[in-house]
């Protein structure tokens, strides 16, 4: 268990997209902590099932609302995490998918502006689109498609950064942006077309292991307990230098904005990933190939030198044990 993290005070947090995959573990954690948490989210992509257990705690609030809409709170935290994050879901109303992006973005930094708070932009490993340069660090400005099927994820969450940084320049907000690479754990949707979920899915009944392409593109997976620890650093930490020295920071705010990757540089294929699956879950499934998908990224990786020196983060879940936790998660939701 980690032990980083020492507030000065509880905080009142709005957790927008809060029902969602990574968004409840982060609800959970908060009122762990002893934080008072509004949990916002339409349900597009989230689940009730995922919050149920918070409710009626005296510290969880949850309010069905869609972010696109402005809201009117009073809160001390915003973590905005609201926007479908699987290609099958963003990609099945890519205007959607764009607004989502972007005024969600505009309508949580308003009120961040108006009430004085700190905001968070969970941001993505997609930024950096079909990377040229490994692994990838902040400095990197990306290799992105900005007309394929991808681009309203893609491209909505790279302007969404472009806001938050203009927000900081101009208004003065104090904001906070993480660039989150593949994560996975409990309370994936069986359905979201991940590449964790999807091979434990089709271990588990049986059915043929779908590799899209040769299997040698790489990705790196981290677990949802450390994302949610990242996060949480990154939100708390404050600084009296910037110490990255941009010149977008300076004379601002003592905090530092990031952005900042997220995730484990641990490296594996598509293909060790399925074969170790099909091992660990006791499967016959056999695989099966498939023409890559538009735009999918052929490598990708973080550095994440900043989370190490800065908020002395780094991933502690094993790939082993993350995924033995997975998959007995969805063994006993298709009980």
């Amino acid at each position: 268990m980690y032990n980083y993290c020492t507030y000065n005070s509880p905080k009142k947090v709005l957790v927008t997209g809060g029902a969602g995959f990574i968004g409840s573990h982060l609800c959970d954690r908060l009122i762990k902590d002893g934080h008072e948490v509004l949990c916002l989210d339409n349900y597009f992509t989230g689940a009730k099932e995922n919050i149920s257990h918070l409710f009626g705690h005296p510290g969880f609030e949850f309010i069905r609302h869609d972010i696109t809409q402005p809201v009117h709170l009073e809160v001390e935290w915003i973590f905005n995490l609201a926007c479908p994050a699987s290609p099958i879901h963003y990609q099945y109303n890519p205007v959607k998918t764009t607004k989502v992006n972007v005024l969600g973005a505009l309508n949580v930094l308003g009120l961040a502006k108006r009430v004085r708070a700190r905001v968070m932009q969970a941001s993505t490993s997609e930024i950096y689109g079909d990377p040229e340069i490994h692994p990838q660090n902040e400095e990197y400005w990306g290799n992105v498609n900005p007309i394929g099927r991808r681009s309203c994820y893609d491209e909505g969450k790279r302007l969404a950064e472009t806001l938050f940084f203009d927000y900081l320049r101009q208004n003065k907000v104090d904001i906070k942006v993480v660039r989150i690479f593949n994560t996975y754990g409990p309370r994936m949707r069986p359905d979201d077309g991940r590449v964790i979920s999807n091979f434990i899915i089709e271990a588990l009944g049986g059915n043929p292991i779908t590799v899209f392409g040769d299997g040698t593109q790489t990705r790196s997976f981290c677990y949802v307990d450390d994302m949610v620890e990242g996060m949480i650093r990154m939100m708390d930490y404050e600084t009296g230098e910037h110490e990255r020295g941009r010149d977008y920071t300076k004379s601002y705010l003592s905090g530092f904005p990031g952005p900042i990757n997220l995730g484990n540089p641990q490296e594996v294929t598509i293909l060790s990933a399925a074969n170790k699956i099909i091992e660990m879950s006791g499967s016959k499934s056999r695989i099966i190939f498939e023409k890559l998908p538009e735009d999918d990224p052929r490598r990708r990786c973080p550095d994440i030198s900043n989370a190490k020196k800065h908020l002395k983060w780094q991933p502690g879940v094993s790939l082993d044990e993350g995924l033995s936790r997975t998959i007995d998660f969805f063994i006993n939701k298709i009980k």
